[in-house]
């Protein structure tokens, strides 16, 4: 009763009033456990110090897939970058025919663009790529008497920086200089001077060497490395081209030693061995001069050569590369470009850090090169001003003769290091059709091996 007025109400009224009353209570949520609020905020506060972390995390995750990407790539694409000495000079390398290839404006292409095995079979020699150069004959200086050299020891002449001796006769300064300017009949220092000399080969060698018109050759003085064979040649190189590959008798025993046994015929495998006695310096490396710079001499009836170095195994047709990097581009000489400098000055630096040769041995051939007027320039001809020489492939003419006499010369004169003295000749004697190659094309030319043994210094024998 309210005011009077009375007001029922039903027990449904009430029950609906009360499942409202239900309907409208929440459930309480239960609170998190203290130890994970706890977590969570030491989360957050870790995120907050670490931000700059978090930030770049992903850029390190994405490098370093980049880097094992790259690296698989470096691995498939390798001729075409500077290896490493443990890559490139490794046993595995032995015997490899696998071609060289390198990537040009987007396209993969050979490095070394040879003819098939038909076509190297049915070549014949051109005609000489020989140009009008005023050297037309050369002759080579001989002892005349007017020296007297008592045994073969050296002698050192203009302020002890020569090695000249009875083998190299004694070219003074003058002479030098006037090695390098060309008359039609050159008349140059080109060893082999005296017969008391030494670099003594046997009559029977002399005579098969006099035979070859295509000589392919190296040399191991001093037990330095193994004889690798050749490989990659067709038949017709074969019986057109000589293998010969010079030794001294410490080479010769220590090959020996390892299985490696001379035949009647004078072959091993491929390779006619042709041992020298009395080798003219002490200096090894410079007794190997004599073979890389000096087959027109010892190979008088010679047509073309290619040299290799002893590090190295020759794994391609020699047929096959006169025609591609002689005949075809109209050269006469072929060498590669050096790898990683492009001046010889910088290459003396090298030389000096890496203990080739004294920094007063180097100083004293920069001095001489400075007087002479050659520049620190890093391109010659368009192409690099040094050269990498453990290929070189050349026709034998005056000219070329002629370079590699004043070549051999410098190296006797200063240090043994080629790389130095060859881009000062180039210029000095203004050579032309000059092939210069580049890197990946000499890696496709040999298996690079490295030198397997430490070279033993010659000893002579006092009286």
């Amino acid at each position: 009763m309210l005011n009077g007025v009375s007001i029922s109400v039903s027990e449904d009224d009430g029950d609906v009033a009360g499942r409202t009353r239900a309907r409208a209570r929440y459930k309480r949520k239960k609170p998190w456990p203290g130890w994970r609020r706890e977590f969570f905020r030491r989360v957050v506060r870790t995120a907050i110090r670490c931000w700059r972390v978090l930030l770049f995390l992903p850029a390190f995750v994405l490098l370093l897939e980049i880097m094992r990407v790259g690296k698989k790539l470096s691995d498939e694409d390798r001729p075409n970058l500077t290896a490493s000495a443990k890559e490139e000079e490794s046993p595995r390398n032995l015997n490899r025919l696998d071609p060289m290839t390198r990537v040009v404006h987007g396209v993969r292409e050979p490095c070394l663009k040879i003819l098939d095995p038909e076509q190297i079979e049915n070549l014949g020699f051109p005609a000489s790529a020989e140009v009008d150069f005023p050297a037309k004959r050369l002759l080579y200086k001989v002892d005349s008497g007017e020296h007297h050299v008592e045994g073969n020891v050296t002698f050192l002449q203009n302020n002890g920086t020569g090695r000249f001796n009875s083998f190299t006769g004694y070219q003074t300064l003058d002479e030098r200089e006037q090695s390098f300017k060309v008359n039609e009949t050159a008349v140059v220092h080109c060893g082999f001077y005296s017969e008391k000399g030494g670099f003594k080969i046997s009559g029977v060698d002399k005579d098969y060497m006099q035979t070859c018109k295509v000589a392919v050759s190296t040399c191991a003085f001093g037990g330095g490395d193994d004889l690798f064979q050749p490989i990659g040649m067709t038949n017709a190189s074969l019986e057109k081209v000589c293998y010969v590959a010079f030794w001294d008798d410490i080479t010769l025993s220590s090959q020996e030693k390892n299985g490696k046994v001379i035949g009647e015929d004078h072959m091993i495998g491929k390779w006619r061995i042709v041992v020298v006695k009395d080798l003219p310096f002490s200096d090894q490396r410079l007794n190997g001069k004599i073979p890389k710079m000096l087959s027109h001499r010892l190979f008088p009836n010679t047509r073309f050569s290619i040299w290799v170095d002893s590090k190295s195994q020759f794994r391609r047709d020699p047929i096959g590369v006169l025609e591609a990097l002689l005949w075809r581009t109209n050269s006469m000489l072929a060498i590669s470009e050096h790898g990683a400098r492009s001046s010889l000055y910088d290459e003396a630096k090298a030389v000096v850090k890496k203990h080739k040769a004294t920094p007063e041995e180097v100083e004293i051939q920069l001095r001489q090169y400075q007087l002479d007027g050659i520049p620190d320039e890093k391109r010659l001809y368009g192409k690099k001003a040094l050269a990498e020489a453990s290929v070189i492939v050349r026709e034998h003419t005056p000219l070329t003769n002629m370079f590699m006499c004043l070549w051999f010369n410098e190296v006797v004169r200063f240090t043994s290091r080629d790389q130095l003295s060859f881009p000062y000749v180039l210029r000095r004697l203004k050579i032309p059709r000059l092939n210069m190659f580049p890197v990946c094309t000499r890696k496709d030319l040999v298996n690079s091996i490295g030198h397997t043994h430490k070279v033993k210094p010659l000893v002579r024998q006092t009286s």
